[in-house]
């Protein structure tokens, strides 16, 4: 009975251990909104009909500037058109140029950091140098001036974004690809007879892109903000596109007796960017 009895205790002590480990194993709620944050945009981008029966470009006649009601939940702006309407049918502007400017600076910059990273020497000095002219320069600053040359547009701007996060990711790519080229099993790679080409696609490439990958992530909620920076100067998208930073421009004029129609667009921004942020934090291994 005394066995038993002293037995008793420990068994049960295994249940609350096994809890506490699966308590810590859960999605903190944060993060849980955030993905939920960033799937509501990918649908709203993807499928507006099925949020909104209203045109975001058509207004309707004797409905202008009307306050938020259960018609018009967000309200109606200086052309009777659908607040709400508008910044559902925006999200595929924003959330589409961020990935094209994403897209390009993991491309080219994972390219020029892997070149730099791998063959080193005079084509790393070389390709660094460059990079470190782009850094030097403020990113909103050297947008505009690629927007001065490519010319005013949604996938304009989509891609002088994309220009400049190139830096960003080559230097973080060169920075992997040292790292991982010093490892032993890329150095046996290379002692078995293995080709410079073979080691840096099987080896070295994928090895070196988990970081990077994780820090695109952060990068889609900085592509947004300024997409939608660019679109707030007049730079991007013309009107009457439903584009989040158009949309706060054109509502400035009418701050004083219609106030909705920059704060909803604002507000959409600011919690789609916080959003990718955090998931973005949350991949790169930043603190919940």
């Amino acid at each position: 009975m005394s066995t038993v009895s002293s037995l008793a205790p420990f068994e049960g002590a295994k249940p609350r251990r096994s809890r506490r480990r699966a308590g810590s194993r859960r999605l903190p709620v944060g993060l849980a909104l955030a993905v939920a944050v960033l799937f509501l945009a990918v649908l709203l981008a993807l499928f507006p009909s099925l949020f909104t029966g209203h045109s975001a470009v058509a207004g309707l006649a004797g409905q202008q500037l009307k306050a938020p009601s259960a018609v018009h939940w967000l309200g109606t702006d200086e052309l009777g058109r659908d607040v709400f309407a508008r910044i559902v049918h925006g999200a595929r502007y924003s959330l589409s140029g961020a990935a094209i400017a994403v897209g390009i600076g993991l491309g080219l910059g994972t390219l020029i950091g892997l070149l730099a990273g791998a063959i080193g020497g005079r084509t790393d000095g070389v390709l660094m140098r460059l990079v470190d002219v782009m850094l030097a320069i403020p990113t909103l600053l050297l947008s505009l001036a690629f927007i001065v040359i490519l010319g005013f547009g949604h996938a304009q701007v989509a891609v002088a974004v994309g220009i400049t996060s190139i830096a960003s990711f080559a230097r973080l790519v060169r920075s992997e690809v040292m790292t991982v080229r010093r490892s032993d099993y890329v150095e046996a790679a290379f002692g078995s007879g293995g080709t410079f080409a073979a080691v840096l696609w099987r080896h070295i490439l994928p090895n070196s892109m988990t970081t990077v990958l994780a820090y695109a992530a952060l990068q889609l909620g900085w592509a947004i903000l300024q997409i939608s920076a660019l679109g707030f100067l007049g730079y991007g998208a013309p009107p009457p596109t439903p584009e989040w930073g158009l949309m706060i421009a054109e509502g400035r004029n009418y701050m004083a007796r219609a106030w909705w129609l920059t704060v909803f667009p604002g507000l959409a921004t600011i919690i789609v960017v916080l959003a990718a942020n955090r998931v973005g934090r949350a991949l790169t291994g930043g603190t919940r």
